[in-house]
């Protein structure tokens, strides 16, 4: 309301009668005396002033709650923040409809490439409103919101160093220059698992997320929008995604994971334990068939030598 009466934030407050009052506390919630105070100045209703704070938010998605712009929209100043675009599942602008961007001016549209982006624009509108429920204390269904996040944040498989399909294309002078950042060993969590396509674009070393609920409070746009595509995956299918990260986990990994999916409904883990077993004798049988197929491969006759070599000459 401020830029309205062209004050800064500061001043606003003190003619307001709230000098010396914190204006995220504020927003968070005003007491009957405070909204009662601001509306006799506004002109507006006290009901209208309680409807622009977050009183309606849980306690435990405060700490989500941005104090500034996480992410820009071009067309609307820096200095005015909207409470819809104030939680980590918000990826365009309310009013103007246009993708955020992150620090670097880039949008997620050329980050994972438009035809990409509409395809997990689907899972991550499911996951943002699964968020949003759990944010407002409202209906969820089985699976609660930390307990989706708790999953897809978990290490699944030991820290190692980056793959050679993660690096880009680099000489042997750079490699050498670079030999500690190739040997860093990087966490590995589920989230890759669940959500390739992250994976594939997500700078090397900013691929781990903070643990839990920390990852939306304190993630990148890229990172809160993979977390969002992730929840709305699990939420739509939680059996086929429990077991495809338990696929890919190694043996600490997967008594990690268990532990995070110790929390689900018991009807869940049920299914998960009988299909589970299944999958992973089928992912048996297929390595042994890839095995036997490269060993028969290995040894078949050429029919057709490449060189033909002179007799007592090898």
């Amino acid at each position: 309301m401020a830029p309205f009466y062209a004050m800064t934030v500061s001043e606003f407050v003190a003619t307001l009668g709230l000098k010396g009052h914190d204006v995220f506390d504020l927003e968070w919630r005003l007491s009957e005396g405070q909204g009662a105070l601001i509306a006799a100045r506004t002109g507006l209703s006290p009901e209208a002033v309680q409807a622009m704070t977050f009183r309606e938010l849980g306690s435990a998605a405060r700490l989500m709650i941005a104090r500034k712009n996480r992410s820009p929209c071009p067309h609307r100043p820096e200095d005015l923040h909207r409470k819809a675009a104030a939680l980590p599942w918000r990826f365009r602008c309310p009013v103007h409809g246009v993708e955020f961007r992150d620090a670097t001016g880039e949008t997620l549209s050329d980050q994972f490439g438009t035809d990409c982006f509409k395809k997990l624009e689907g899972p991550a509108e499911v996951g943002a409103a699964h968020l949003d429920a759990w944010a407002r204390g409202a209906g969820q269904g089985d699976l609660e919101a930390p307990e989706v996040l708790r999953v897809l944040t978990v290490r699944h498989r030991r820290a190692s160093p980056p793959n050679v399909c993660e690096l880009p294309r680099m000489s042997l002078k750079d490699r050498r220059d670079y030999h500690d950042f190739l040997t860093t060993p990087l966490i590995r969590q589920a989230l890759t698992v669940v959500v390739p396509e992250y994976d594939q674009v997500a700078p090397v070393l900013a691929k781990p997320v903070r643990p839990g609920l920390h990852a939306l409070a304190q993630g990148s746009l890229l990172q809160c929008f993979a977390l969002a595509v992730g929840a709305g995956r699990i939420i739509e299918d939680p059996v086929k995604w429990a077991i495809s990260v338990m696929l890919m986990s190694d043996a600490e990994g997967r008594g990690r994971v268990g532990q995070a999916i110790d929390a689900w409904p018991l009807s869940l883990r049920r299914s998960i334990s009988a299909r589970f077993w299944r999958a992973e004798r089928d992912e048996r049988a297929r390595q042994s068939a890839e095995k036997a197929a490269r060993q028969r491969r290995s040894h078949k006759l050429r029919l057709i030598q490449s060189h033909k070599y002179r007799y007592r000459i090898s």
